[in-house]
């Protein structure tokens, strides 16, 4: 972990697990405690798994102006003007076609159902039984082709392979050697096994964007609640690991707060950005 160093001047959020639950509901007090930083001159953004498409809604709900860091790292892109004209893309790394063609292969063989990320669309199979649920939570309407492997005609930014947890946990360990130097692989979410560009995280997106902004790392928060968390939780000055997060996310967090059902999110930044109240 990084030194820290107060006040906190950039402030980057997971999404899914961390501002909301299940529901698709980020709760009023996380929404009130986001709104009070941005009042006192906090760069808030979000940095998600998510597509851009689907992170955006959030980000303009919320009232943010900085861009989203998305697709694990992958793909920063700003915000819309004003006008409606669409945010210019600041950073783009895509994965390898034939490493994503193998990584779809690689998860069928153990019981996944593939998903694949291409210029910001979400490209699955005619048959795909998950993917009702994962439109559901997205956000976003699916690209449907008649064959998965062949319909990657250029790099894709991302491969998500949806199984039922614990299937995602079980088989990280196993991606990671298969793919170790030609992907990096995590989970994201309990049923979310995913593949992007190897360097590809989080934590070295918030790095990127703090140092663009001019902020050090020692004066940035980063939230998060997943093993795709952990790379910016260790990055940040204070990293703060939801509640029920997996032991190797809380040892790289330097701070623990709630769940996102008890609003951990919004005690953390109460704590930290805001000056009220603890954390452990």
């Amino acid at each position: 972990m990084t030194g820290a160093a107060l006040p906190i001047r950039l402030l980057a959020l997971d999404l899914d697990g961390t501002l909301m639950g299940g529901d698709g509901v980020i709760p009023s007090r996380t929404r009130e405690a986001i709104a009070e930083a941005l009042a006192r001159g906090v760069v808030v953004t979000i940095a998600t798994g998510r597509m851009y498409a689907s992170a955006l809604p959030y980000a303009l709900n919320l009232g943010l102006s900085a861009p989203l860091i998305c697709y694990q790292g992958a793909y920063v892109r700003e915000l819309p003007t004003p006008g409606g004209e669409a945010g210019a893309l600041l950073y783009h790394r895509p994965m390898d076609a034939g490493v994503a063609r193998q990584a779809i292969s690689w998860s069928r063989a153990r019981g996944f159902d593939p998903h694949v990320n291409l210029d910001d669309r979400l490209i699955v199979e005619v048959d795909d039984a998950s993917i009702d649920d994962y439109e559901r939570r997205s956000g976003v309407v699916a690209y449907f082709v008649p064959d998965l492997l062949r319909a990657i005609d250029a790099p894709p930014t991302k491969v998500l392979a949806v199984g039922a947890a614990p299937l995602p946990e079980r088989w990280l360990g196993a991606a990671r050697q298969a793919f170790h130097g030609r992907a990096h692989v995590t989970v994201s979410h309990r049923d979310y096994l995913e593949w992007n560009a190897p360097g590809v995280t989080k934590g070295r997106a918030v790095a990127w964007l703090a140092e663009r902004l001019g902020i050090p790392l020692r004066q940035t928060m980063t939230v998060g609640d997943q093993h795709n968390d952990a790379e910016m939780l260790a990055a940040a000055g204070h990293g703060v690991a939801m509640g029920g997060a997996p032991d190797a996310v809380r040892a790289a967090a330097r701070y623990s707060t709630g769940t996102v059902e008890a609003d951990g999110a919004a005690a953390a930044i109460e704590a930290l950005v805001l000056g009220r109240g603890s954390l452990p």
